[in-house]
């Protein structure tokens, strides 16, 4: 505690409320600004505490510590594109983007902890900047070398998140197909959500965690798919109309996928689109959902 608190700031209510503003032809002097930046200051604190406890008499409402998983990747997708679609000024949209992640993240891990197990198979600060961007700090982070490792930890926890490149790398092996079964953690989001060239966090990858059913995104359907006959034909037939991740499959002159099949599309077209080419489908499981990439221009502010 502090020996000698800080006096309170005296910040009016339209202040508060961001009402005031002086008149454009007045010059307002260096002390009324600062003043003005710590009433602003003051008052995100305030509301950041009042967040806290609305998230108390949800925690009671929902009993989320008994339930689970607090993840709800539809509505942190809403509230990210309502974020980006308002934001506007010199502050990087950079900053308020992590902000919002950060807090977003913290007050779930009040509800309900978790720990982040991510692969760092794509490059250790890579995956910790996307990481902690995404998360923060306040989450416990957990590494492993191998995405089949992350979703074995996730699927023996009670509600943690797996961050997984969202790439093909060499060695990587099919590890999606561990979550074909019902009761295996599906992927849940796509990281980052706000995508643009120059994104600080910009490791494409997968989360993999349990979400409730009616809190996944149905945007962008992903599935994992076996086949036979794979070949550079095939993979251009399927390149067109969905993004995939291809493992060779030996045993069967084949291979395993990963399909992420777009907004309007629908899983018959690629298998169609594989046949055609030739090669056999054997098996198709859906793995998971998420939302849609928003794209901003790289110099959005």
């Amino acid at each position: 505690m502090l020996s000698h608190p800080a006096a309170p700031i005296n910040c009016g209510l339209e202040r508060v409320l961001g009402m005031a503003k002086a008149p454009l032809s007045e010059t307002p002097s260096l002390a009324e600004l600062r003043h003005e930046i710590d009433c602003i200051d003051e008052s995100m604190h305030a509301l950041l505490m009042e967040r806290g406890e609305i998230i108390d008499r949800l925690i009671a409402v929902k009993q989320t510590q008994e339930t689970g998983s607090a993840f709800r990747p539809a509505r942190e997708a809403d509230m990210m594109r309502r974020l980006v679609e308002r934001h506007r000024g010199i502050l990087p949209l950079d900053t308020a983007e992590g902000i919002w992640r950060v807090i977003i993240a913290t007050f779930t891990f009040v509800q309900a902890p978790f720990s982040v197990h991510a692969d760092l198979s794509a490059g250790d600060a890579l995956m910790r900047d996307s990481a902690r961007f995404h998360f923060g700090f306040t989450v416990p982070f957990v590494t492993h070398m191998g995405a089949s490792a992350v979703v074995a930890a996730v699927s023996q926890s009670r509600g943690d998140l797996g961050l997984v490149p969202a790439f093909a790398l060499a060695g990587a092996g099919a590890w999606w197909n561990a979550l074909e079964f019902d009761a295996a953690p599906k992927i849940i989001a796509r990281l980052p959500f706000v995508d643009r060239i120059d994104h600080p966090a910009a490791l494409p990858a997968f989360v993999v965690s349990r979400a409730a059913p009616e809190a996944m995104v149905r945007e962008v359907e992903v599935w994992s798919v076996r086949v036979a006959g794979w070949s550079a034909t095939a993979a251009r037939a399927i390149g067109a109309i969905a993004e995939a991740i291809a493992v060779p499959d030996e045993a069967f002159d084949g291979a395993a996928l990963l399909v992420s099949v777009p907004p309007g599309g629908r899983i018959d077209a690629v298998t169609g689109a594989l046949v055609k080419a030739g090669a056999s489908v054997r098996a198709t499981a859906l793995v998971g959902s998420h939302a849609t990439r928003y794209r901003v221009a790289a110099d959005h502010s």
